[in-house]
């Protein structure tokens, strides 16, 4: 049975070409989570929707179809859009591979779907981005089930500030080990809280989210991580 949807909110994570003059565009919809639509025509001269689809926007989406190509045939901004520049615009992209990478398609996130416009307008807005990017990463394994918890140990037993603990993805919190890079207790506990503000704790946690992110992104590296590696800024 085919599916209409109207104004959905929504925003755009990634445009390839499709045929002649269309497009395929992979979204991220607050109640329908990420899928791909058919812009047919978007790549026209003119196209009212080519105009329209454009990364980190707020949008209102509508589509019909089934299957996992739907036809996209409306997409009304919704204000207040961002232009994120420079570093900032980098890191915007880096979210949206992120997302595409690791979310399947079809599962609604809500959370997560404000979670990213949130961070969206603390790119635009805060001159210091790390802090940014490690708590959306956390989040973003947090929503998806494949953070463990950073509290306390996998066994059971309590993380102390003062000692040094090793990380293992799929297991958690674990006695240091030769074989894995060490944290201070004091740094595990402050993730576990959301509290970034510890430059030490911000500079161990760029090393434990790379090390997350990559068990579960596999052998292929992030296009735009790479980029950022490279400019020095991530």
């Amino acid at each position: 049975m085919s599916e209409r949807v109207d104004l959905e909110a929504a925003f755009v994570l990634h445009a390839r070409p499709w045929r002649e003059t269309s497009l395929i565009v992979d979204v991220l919809s607050r109640h329908h989570g990420r899928l791909g639509l058919v812009a047919r025509g978007a790549r026209r001269q003119g196209s009212g929707l080519k105009t329209r689809l454009i990364a980190f926007q707020p949008l209102a989406l509508s589509w019909f179809g089934k299957g996992q190509l739907r036809t996209l045939h409306a997409a009304e901004w919704q204000g207040g859009g961002l232009m994120l520049r420079g570093h900032a615009l980098m890191c915007g992209f880096y979210l949206n591979e992120l997302l595409l990478r690791l979310l399947p398609e079809g599962d609604a996130h809500e959370r997560l779907f404000d979670r990213y416009a949130d961070t969206l307008d603390r790119l635009n807005s805060q001159a210091e981005v790390a802090p940014v990017l490690r708590g959306f990463e956390l989040d973003l394994l947090s929503e998806l089930g494949y953070a463990q918890p950073l509290g306390h140990l996998a066994d059971g037993g309590e993380v102390e500030p003062d000692r040094r603990y090793g990380f293992e993805a799929g297991v958690g919190v674990v006695p240091p080990r030769r074989d894995l890079p060490d944290y201070r207790g004091r740094t595990l506990l402050d993730f576990a809280a959301g509290d970034l503000a510890d430059p030490v704790t911000l500079a161990e946690g760029k090393i434990l989210m790379r090390a997350l992110l990559a068990h579960y992104l596999g052998d292929k590296p992030l296009a735009t991580r790479q980029l950022l590696l490279d400019l020095q800024k991530l």
